[in-house]
């Protein structure tokens, strides 16, 4: 048994779990988890099948992206994930997809505000755009950092696809599906030109407060109730 084992072990499952959902297609977008107890991270490789993928090809990084662990060359948004985890101590997991309605809001620079209470509840105030960067570059590494620091757990690449955080991998993938639930009932309002109601900002802010909260306990590395 090998150091990171679990962590290779569950970005596999999580990768095909993710095709059979339709969230990742053919193989683009990426997905990491944070190596518990250390400055260092698992994802994905490089421009590879996920269906063929096994906890052999899962590549280990440290912050500063030199390889632990790993024989294939890893995402080349890896820069990215390592940014994300320096900067939000609450994060144990991030997946990036090409998911369809989100990439769809992408294209429109069209952010998703409050409209749903678990939307609050788990992914933040709202679903906001990160300006577009080319892929795999210290612009977009640089871009994402800068933005994810408002603590919201769902954000929207420009022209590019969707970025979503959980306190542990189970929590990401339920994150992924909200978002899509959010951008595609969202897209579908916009189309009626009718005016498009929001959850009341008190209840927006409680919803908030409880998830700000799950993040703090991460952040003292004390565990957080699935649904809490």
């Amino acid at each position: 048994m090998g150091c990171f084992d679990s962590e290779k072990k569950l970005i596999v499952e999580t990768a095909h779990e993710l095709v059979r959902k339709g969230f990742l297609m053919a193989t683009g977008g990426n997905l990491s988890v944070r190596v518990k107890g250390q400055s260092a991270f698992a994802i994905t490789p490089s421009n590879y099948d996920y269906m063929k993928m096994t906890s052999d090809d899962v590549c280990i990084l440290d912050f500063d992206l030199n390889m632990l662990e790993g024989h294939l060359k890893p995402s080349v948004e890896s820069a990215m994930h390592g940014a994300v985890y320096q900067a939000r101590a609450d994060v144990n997991a991030i997946v990036h997809t090409h998911q369809v309605y989100t990439s769809a809001l992408t294209l429109i620079k069209c952010p998703i505000p409050a409209l749903f209470d678990e939307q609050a509840r788990f992914l933040g105030r709202s679903v906001e755009i990160i300006p577009y960067a080319p892929s795999g570059t210290g612009m977009l590494k640089n871009t994402v950092a800068k933005h994810v620091k408002n603590h919201n757990n769902a954000f929207m690449m420009q022209n590019h696809g969707a970025l979503v955080f959980g306190h542990d991998m189970e929590r990401a993938v339920h994150n992924v599906e909200i978002l899509e639930k959010c951008a595609m009932a969202y897209l579908l309002a916009i189309c009626t030109e009718k005016k498009i109601s929001k959850i009341p900002l008190a209840v927006r802010e409680i919803a908030f407060a409880k998830l700000r909260n799950d993040q703090k306990k991460t952040e003292k590395g004390e565990k957080v109730k699935s649904g809490e």
